[in-house]
């Protein structure tokens, strides 16, 4: 029986918690026992803000998930729709990076036959977000199919300033995700970081921001923590991934990922980074467990 620093085990001091006529005795001992349930989480160090994408753990309940993370300290389950808001809510977290709108990755605001769909789809869901208590939902270029990357600038600004009045009075920030079109999306049309900053200087608003996934831009450009220096004013969230792979972010691949965390938080960011990796092991819930501590810098 695992017991705790002042030798009562978990089950004795259910016990007699249940039984005592004191109630102070009772209410210590209950005490005790949350504060050893969330030793987990108070040895994290606090600079950064953990979170998980959840189809990378697809296999495990979204209750199962949502108490494990909350063990590890992870304060966010994202990339989840609204139908999934409550459980979370239910556990005490946040999503970070909610989704719920769009045409998915490849059909985005590049293109203008997709413009009004668009924009009605977000329009819809941006007041959800922020009911939610959110403050981000996540958004995509589109594939190129002919658009030279300067019409796809000028597009997407097209489309996305119809929605910034939207986003500003509700304060949600439209997230564009940067993923690498050389193996996983190919085609996907805001695959480098200049690319991905043009369109914020062309938007100029605060409410239209980037999210550098670290994996995709280690495969397309690398340089990450210089480029995290130099444009992180533009980024307003991250996702981890081991390189090459996408597989867990330990010894086994070419990312220095403490290095990467500690840049991160000298730029004086305050936000979250996910983890969004494709767990090998069997044990799933280790690797993201062995991943917050790799990142907790």
């Amino acid at each position: 029986m695992t017991k705790n620093k002042d030798g009562f085990s978990r089950r004795t001091a259910l016990k007699i918690a249940a039984t005592t006529t004191v109630a102070v005795v009772g209410q210590s001992l209950f005490n005790r026992i949350s504060a050893a349930e969330s030793m987990l989480e108070e040895h994290l160090k606090g600079k950064i803000n953990h979170s998980v994408c959840r189809w990378c753990y697809q296999s495990i309940p979204l209750d199962d998930l949502c108490k494990a993370a909350k063990q590890m300290g992870i304060k966010s389950i994202e990339l989840v729709g609204p139908d999934e808001w409550p459980t979370l809510k239910k556990h005490g977290l946040t999503s970070a990076l909610p989704w719920g709108a769009g045409k998915g990755i490849s059909q985005g605001f590049n293109d203008p036959k997709y413009h009004d769909e668009l924009v009605k789809s977000y329009e819809d869901i941006i007041p959800k977000v922020a009911a939610a208590g959110y403050n981000q939902i996540i958004c995509f270029s589109g594939d190129r199919n002919g658009i030279s990357d300067e019409q796809g600038i000028k597009n997407c600004a097209l489309g996305l300033k119809r929605l910034i009045p939207t986003a500003e009075k509700h304060n949600v920030t439209l997230v564009m995700e940067l993923l690498n079109s050389k193996v996983d999306h190919k085609g996907y049309q805001c695959d480098h970081t200049e690319w991905g900053v043009a369109l914020c200087k062309e938007i100029g608003s605060d409410k239209f921001k980037l999210l550098y996934d670290i994996y995709h831009m280690q495969i397309m450009e690398g340089d990450v923590i210089a480029t995290i220096k130099k444009h992180h004013k533009y980024i307003s969230h991250y996702h981890t991934g081991g390189v090459p792979g996408r597989n867990e972010i330990d010894e086994t691949q070419e990312l220095n990922y403490p290095a990467i965390m500690k840049a991160i938080v000298e730029t004086g960011y305050k936000g979250f980074v996910a983890q969004e990796f494709i767990p090998t092991k069997e044990d799933k819930l280790a690797s993201l467990k062995q991943s917050i501590t790799i990142c907790d810098v």
